[in-house]
Protein backbone atom coordinates (compact mmCIF):
# COMPACT_ATOMS: atom_id res chain seq x y z
CA UNK A 1 0.00 0.00 0.00
CA UNK A 2 1.31 3.70 -0.79
CA UNK A 3 1.37 5.77 1.97
CA UNK A 4 -0.55 8.29 -0.15
CA UNK A 5 -3.19 5.76 -0.29
CA UNK A 6 -2.85 4.79 3.80
CA UNK A 7 -2.81 9.00 4.72
CA UNK A 8 -5.79 9.22 2.45
CA UNK A 9 -7.75 6.39 4.28
CA UNK A 10 -6.99 7.72 7.61
CA UNK A 11 -8.16 11.53 6.94
CA UNK A 12 -11.42 9.60 5.43
CA UNK A 13 -12.14 7.93 8.50
CA UNK A 14 -11.70 11.29 10.56
CA UNK A 15 -13.54 13.43 8.54
CA UNK A 16 -16.33 11.37 8.66
CA UNK A 17 -16.42 10.95 12.28
CA UNK A 18 -15.55 14.47 12.55
CA UNK A 19 -18.92 14.85 10.32
CA UNK A 20 -20.95 12.66 12.75
CA UNK A 21 -19.48 14.09 15.77
CA UNK A 22 -19.86 17.50 15.20
CA UNK A 23 -23.72 16.41 14.20
CA UNK A 24 -23.52 14.91 17.93
CA UNK A 25 -22.20 18.27 19.22
CA UNK A 26 -24.59 20.43 17.75
CA UNK A 27 -27.67 18.37 19.20
CA UNK A 28 -26.08 18.21 22.20
CA UNK A 29 -25.66 21.64 22.94
CA UNK A 30 -29.24 21.82 21.00
CA UNK A 31 -30.82 19.78 24.00
CA UNK A 32 -28.96 21.84 26.39
CA UNK A 33 -30.42 25.09 24.97
CA UNK A 34 -34.20 23.14 25.88
CA UNK A 35 -33.27 21.98 29.19
CA UNK A 36 -31.84 25.00 30.46
CA UNK A 37 -33.21 25.13 34.11
CA UNK A 38 -34.33 28.84 35.06
CA UNK A 39 -31.52 30.89 36.40
CA UNK A 40 -28.90 29.05 33.53
CA UNK A 41 -27.06 30.60 30.88
CA UNK A 42 -25.10 29.13 27.90
CA UNK A 43 -22.10 31.07 26.94
CA UNK A 44 -21.93 30.57 23.18
CA UNK A 45 -18.15 31.97 23.18
CA UNK A 46 -16.87 29.20 25.60
CA UNK A 47 -18.85 26.28 22.80
CA UNK A 48 -16.13 27.58 20.33
CA UNK A 49 -13.30 27.47 22.79
CA UNK A 50 -14.51 23.90 23.57
CA UNK A 51 -14.43 23.08 19.63
CA UNK A 52 -11.15 24.10 19.25
CA UNK A 53 -12.65 26.72 16.97
CA UNK A 54 -12.57 30.40 18.32
CA UNK A 55 -9.63 31.57 17.05
CA UNK A 56 -11.35 30.75 12.82
CA UNK A 57 -14.57 32.00 13.42
CA UNK A 58 -13.26 35.57 14.85
CA UNK A 59 -11.72 35.21 11.28
CA UNK A 60 -15.01 35.39 9.79
CA UNK A 61 -17.64 36.56 11.97
CA UNK A 62 -18.21 39.53 14.50
CA UNK A 63 -19.83 37.95 17.34
CA UNK A 64 -20.35 34.66 19.13
CA UNK A 65 -24.32 33.94 18.68
CA UNK A 66 -26.31 30.90 17.75
CA UNK A 67 -27.28 31.31 14.48
CA UNK A 68 -24.07 31.95 13.11
CA UNK A 69 -21.77 29.53 15.26
CA UNK A 70 -24.45 27.10 13.81
CA UNK A 71 -24.19 28.07 10.10
CA UNK A 72 -19.91 27.97 11.31
CA UNK A 73 -19.91 24.61 12.04
CA UNK A 74 -23.00 23.21 9.39
CA UNK A 75 -22.29 24.52 6.44
CA UNK A 76 -19.24 27.19 5.96
CA UNK A 77 -16.76 25.37 3.88
CA UNK A 78 -14.04 28.14 5.18
CA UNK A 79 -14.57 25.91 8.54
CA UNK A 80 -12.71 22.53 7.31
CA UNK A 81 -14.25 21.12 10.65
CA UNK A 82 -17.77 22.16 9.54
CA UNK A 83 -20.20 19.21 8.25
CA UNK A 84 -20.39 20.16 4.79
CA UNK A 85 -16.31 20.62 4.18
CA UNK A 86 -15.51 17.34 6.20
CA UNK A 87 -17.96 15.14 4.26
CA UNK A 88 -16.86 17.13 1.31
CA UNK A 89 -13.51 16.49 2.39
CA UNK A 90 -14.37 12.57 2.86
CA UNK A 91 -15.92 12.50 -0.62
CA UNK A 92 -12.70 13.66 -2.21
CA UNK A 93 -10.48 11.04 -0.75
CA UNK A 94 -12.84 8.24 -1.12
CA UNK A 95 -13.19 9.62 -4.79
CA UNK A 96 -9.40 8.70 -5.18
CA UNK A 97 -9.00 5.25 -3.73
CA UNK A 98 -12.10 3.58 -4.68
CA UNK A 99 -10.43 0.13 -5.74
CA UNK A 100 -9.35 -0.24 -1.82
CA UNK A 101 -13.12 -0.37 -0.76
CA UNK A 102 -16.22 -2.21 -0.80
CA UNK A 103 -17.95 -0.59 -3.82
CA UNK A 104 -20.43 0.30 -1.93
CA UNK A 105 -18.96 2.36 -0.16
CA UNK A 106 -18.80 4.94 -2.69
CA UNK A 107 -22.55 5.04 -3.44
CA UNK A 108 -23.29 5.71 0.65
CA UNK A 109 -20.23 8.37 0.92
CA UNK A 110 -21.59 10.49 -1.90
CA UNK A 111 -25.13 9.75 -0.90
CA UNK A 112 -24.33 11.61 2.23
CA UNK A 113 -22.79 14.59 0.58
CA UNK A 114 -25.79 15.04 -1.64
CA UNK A 115 -27.93 14.80 1.27
CA UNK A 116 -26.24 17.37 3.36
CA UNK A 117 -25.36 19.94 0.34
CA UNK A 118 -29.22 20.19 -0.28
CA UNK A 119 -30.12 20.23 3.49
CA UNK A 120 -27.27 22.25 4.97
CA UNK A 121 -29.46 25.48 4.73
CA UNK A 122 -32.45 24.10 6.15
CA UNK A 123 -30.58 22.84 9.13
CA UNK A 124 -29.25 26.84 10.28
CA UNK A 125 -33.32 28.22 9.81
CA UNK A 126 -34.58 26.56 13.22
CA UNK A 127 -33.95 24.16 16.01
CA UNK A 128 -36.15 21.53 14.71
CA UNK A 129 -35.26 21.43 11.39
CA UNK A 130 -31.78 21.13 12.74
CA UNK A 131 -32.02 18.43 14.78
CA UNK A 132 -33.42 16.44 11.79
CA UNK A 133 -31.12 17.03 9.13
CA UNK A 134 -28.17 16.19 11.56
CA UNK A 135 -30.06 12.86 12.57
CA UNK A 136 -29.96 12.53 9.32
CA UNK A 137 -26.55 12.86 8.90
CA UNK A 138 -25.30 10.62 11.97
CA UNK A 139 -27.95 7.62 10.42
CA UNK A 140 -26.06 8.08 7.02
CA UNK A 141 -22.97 7.89 8.34
CA UNK A 142 -23.77 4.89 10.27
CA UNK A 143 -24.70 3.15 7.85
CA UNK A 144 -21.46 3.24 5.61
CA UNK A 145 -19.67 1.97 9.28
CA UNK A 146 -22.04 -0.39 9.40
CA UNK A 147 -21.04 -1.51 5.86
CA UNK A 148 -17.58 -1.09 6.50
CA UNK A 149 -17.37 -3.34 9.34
CA UNK A 150 -19.52 -5.86 7.59
CA UNK A 151 -17.89 -6.08 4.01
CA UNK A 152 -14.22 -5.22 4.54
CA UNK A 153 -11.68 -7.28 5.02
CA UNK A 154 -9.61 -6.44 7.96
CA UNK A 155 -6.18 -5.74 6.28
CA UNK A 156 -4.03 -2.78 6.26
CA UNK A 157 -6.25 -0.25 4.92
CA UNK A 158 -8.65 -1.46 7.61
CA UNK A 159 -6.24 -0.65 9.73
CA UNK A 160 -5.51 2.45 9.02
CA UNK A 161 -9.49 3.60 8.87
CA UNK A 162 -9.60 2.15 12.58
CA UNK A 163 -6.62 4.44 12.90
CA UNK A 164 -8.19 7.70 12.03
CA UNK A 165 -11.63 6.69 13.25
CA UNK A 166 -10.47 6.19 16.74
CA UNK A 167 -8.39 9.00 17.09
CA UNK A 168 -11.23 11.74 16.21
CA UNK A 169 -13.90 9.99 18.29
CA UNK A 170 -11.84 9.81 21.26
CA UNK A 171 -10.90 13.52 20.56
CA UNK A 172 -14.67 14.39 19.90
CA UNK A 173 -15.95 12.63 23.01
CA UNK A 174 -13.71 14.66 24.96
CA UNK A 175 -15.10 17.65 23.53
CA UNK A 176 -18.60 16.76 24.16
CA UNK A 177 -17.89 15.84 28.42
CA UNK A 178 -16.43 19.58 28.26
CA UNK A 179 -19.41 21.24 26.48
CA UNK A 180 -20.86 21.39 30.00
CA UNK A 181 -18.57 23.89 30.96
CA UNK A 182 -20.15 26.21 28.35
CA UNK A 183 -23.11 26.45 30.89
CA UNK A 184 -23.46 29.01 34.02
CA UNK A 185 -25.78 26.83 36.27
CA UNK A 186 -28.04 29.28 38.37
CA UNK A 187 -27.18 30.37 42.21
CA UNK A 188 -29.45 28.77 43.95
CA UNK A 189 -28.24 25.21 44.87
CA UNK A 190 -30.87 23.09 44.69
CA UNK A 191 -31.88 24.21 41.31
CA UNK A 192 -27.92 24.00 40.34
CA UNK A 193 -28.34 20.43 41.52
CA UNK A 194 -31.17 19.61 38.96
CA UNK A 195 -29.86 21.71 36.35
CA UNK A 196 -25.89 19.76 36.52
CA UNK A 197 -28.39 16.31 36.05
CA UNK A 198 -29.80 17.08 32.95
CA UNK A 199 -27.00 18.20 31.74
CA UNK A 200 -25.19 15.09 32.07
CA UNK A 201 -28.17 13.03 30.92
CA UNK A 202 -27.97 15.15 27.68
CA UNK A 203 -24.16 14.48 27.33
CA UNK A 204 -24.97 10.48 27.79
CA UNK A 205 -27.59 10.75 25.17
CA UNK A 206 -25.62 13.08 22.75
CA UNK A 207 -23.16 9.95 22.79
CA UNK A 208 -25.58 7.21 22.72
CA UNK A 209 -24.76 6.46 25.97
CA UNK A 210 -27.38 6.80 28.17
CA UNK A 211 -28.52 2.98 28.17
CA UNK A 212 -25.27 1.61 28.43
CA UNK A 213 -24.69 3.90 31.50
CA UNK A 214 -27.55 2.85 33.55
CA UNK A 215 -27.12 -1.05 32.55
CA UNK A 216 -23.24 -0.76 33.67
CA UNK A 217 -23.39 2.10 36.17
CA UNK A 218 -26.41 2.44 37.87
CA UNK A 219 -29.75 4.89 37.12
CA UNK A 220 -28.73 7.83 39.13
CA UNK A 221 -26.70 10.12 36.79
CA UNK A 222 -23.89 11.77 38.93
CA UNK A 223 -21.20 13.31 36.92
CA UNK A 224 -18.07 12.37 38.37
CA UNK A 225 -19.81 8.17 37.38
CA UNK A 226 -20.66 9.76 33.87
CA UNK A 227 -17.08 11.24 33.54
CA UNK A 228 -15.64 7.95 34.62
CA UNK A 229 -17.61 5.64 32.79
CA UNK A 230 -17.21 7.91 28.80
CA UNK A 231 -13.41 8.86 29.81
CA UNK A 232 -12.46 4.89 31.19
CA UNK A 233 -14.73 2.75 30.64
CA UNK A 234 -13.16 -0.14 28.64
CA UNK A 235 -15.91 -1.37 26.70
CA UNK A 236 -18.48 0.97 25.38
CA UNK A 237 -17.13 2.50 22.03
CA UNK A 238 -17.12 5.68 22.07
CA UNK A 239 -14.98 6.19 25.50
CA UNK A 240 -11.52 7.28 25.22
CA UNK A 241 -10.32 4.24 26.82
CA UNK A 242 -11.90 1.99 24.71
CA UNK A 243 -10.62 3.91 21.86
CA UNK A 244 -7.27 3.95 22.83
CA UNK A 245 -7.06 0.24 22.94
CA UNK A 246 -8.13 -0.09 19.61
CA UNK A 247 -5.71 2.54 18.06
CA UNK A 248 -2.75 -0.01 19.83
CA UNK A 249 -4.40 -3.22 18.26
CA UNK A 250 -4.29 -1.53 14.95
CA UNK A 251 -0.79 0.05 15.10
CA UNK A 252 0.68 -3.70 16.10
CA UNK A 253 -0.60 -4.89 12.93
CA UNK A 254 1.83 -2.22 11.09
CA UNK A 255 5.44 -2.17 10.72
CA UNK A 256 7.72 0.17 12.56
CA UNK A 257 4.97 1.18 15.18
CA UNK A 258 7.37 2.06 18.24
CA UNK A 259 7.26 5.38 18.47
CA UNK A 260 3.24 5.70 17.83
CA UNK A 261 3.05 2.93 19.99
CA UNK A 262 5.31 5.05 22.87
CA UNK A 263 3.20 7.98 22.51
CA UNK A 264 -0.19 6.79 22.85
CA UNK A 265 0.74 4.58 25.93
CA UNK A 266 1.89 7.90 27.00
CA UNK A 267 -2.07 9.20 26.88
CA UNK A 268 -3.05 6.03 28.23
CA UNK A 269 -0.65 6.25 31.53
CA UNK A 270 -2.31 9.89 31.82
CA UNK A 271 -6.12 8.34 31.81
CA UNK A 272 -5.20 6.01 34.35
CA UNK A 273 -3.81 8.55 36.89
CA UNK A 274 -7.07 10.47 36.63
CA UNK A 275 -8.94 11.18 39.57
CA UNK A 276 -12.51 11.25 38.99
CA UNK A 277 -14.11 11.97 42.46
CA UNK A 278 -13.25 15.59 43.03
CA UNK A 279 -12.80 16.98 39.94
CA UNK A 280 -14.06 20.50 39.29
CA UNK A 281 -15.37 22.10 36.57
CA UNK A 282 -12.11 23.38 35.92
CA UNK A 283 -10.01 21.01 36.43
CA UNK A 284 -12.00 18.70 34.42
CA UNK A 285 -11.72 21.08 31.65
CA UNK A 286 -7.99 20.88 31.99
CA UNK A 287 -7.65 17.23 32.13
CA UNK A 288 -9.34 16.79 28.87
CA UNK A 289 -7.46 19.86 27.18
CA UNK A 290 -4.62 17.46 27.99
CA UNK A 291 -6.00 14.48 27.25
CA UNK A 292 -6.54 16.13 23.89
CA UNK A 293 -3.23 17.29 23.56
CA UNK A 294 -2.49 14.06 23.72
CA UNK A 295 -4.41 12.58 20.92
CA UNK A 296 -3.11 15.32 18.48
CA UNK A 297 0.47 14.49 19.63
CA UNK A 298 -0.25 10.87 18.94
CA UNK A 299 -1.69 11.78 15.40
CA UNK A 300 1.57 13.50 14.66
CA UNK A 301 3.04 10.72 15.77
CA UNK A 302 0.87 8.38 13.17
CA UNK A 303 1.70 11.06 10.09
CA UNK A 304 5.43 11.21 10.71
CA UNK A 305 6.03 7.70 10.75
CA UNK A 306 3.64 6.47 8.04
CA UNK A 307 2.55 9.25 5.48
CA UNK A 308 5.19 11.91 5.81
CA UNK A 309 7.65 10.11 2.93
CA UNK A 310 4.74 10.81 0.08
CA UNK A 311 7.13 8.37 -1.96
CA UNK A 312 6.84 4.66 -3.02
CA UNK A 313 6.47 3.21 -0.09
CA UNK A 314 5.00 0.32 0.17
CA UNK A 315 3.20 -0.92 4.00
CA UNK A 316 2.20 -4.48 2.56
CA UNK A 317 5.96 -5.63 1.09
CA UNK A 318 7.64 -3.71 4.53
CA UNK A 319 4.99 -6.19 6.69
CA UNK A 320 6.40 -8.81 5.14
CA UNK A 321 9.82 -8.36 4.92
CA UNK A 322 9.83 -7.87 8.79
CA UNK A 323 7.57 -11.16 9.18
Amino acid sequence: MLSRVAENLYWMARYMERAENTARFINSTTQVLLDLHRGASFGWDVLLKVAGLDDLYKEHYATPNEADIMRFLILDERNPSSILASISSARENTRTFREVLPMEIWERINGLYLYIRDNAARATQGRSQRWEVLNGVIERRQSVIGLLMGSMSQDLAYQFLQLGRNIERADMTTRIVDVNSAVRLPDDAASAEVARERLWMTTLNALSAFQMYRQHVGVHVVGPAVVRFLLADPHFPRTVRHCLGEIENCLCDLVDYEVPMHVARHAWKRLEAMRFDNLTPESLHHELDQMQQDLGELHNAISRQYFSQRHMVNLAEQAVVTQ
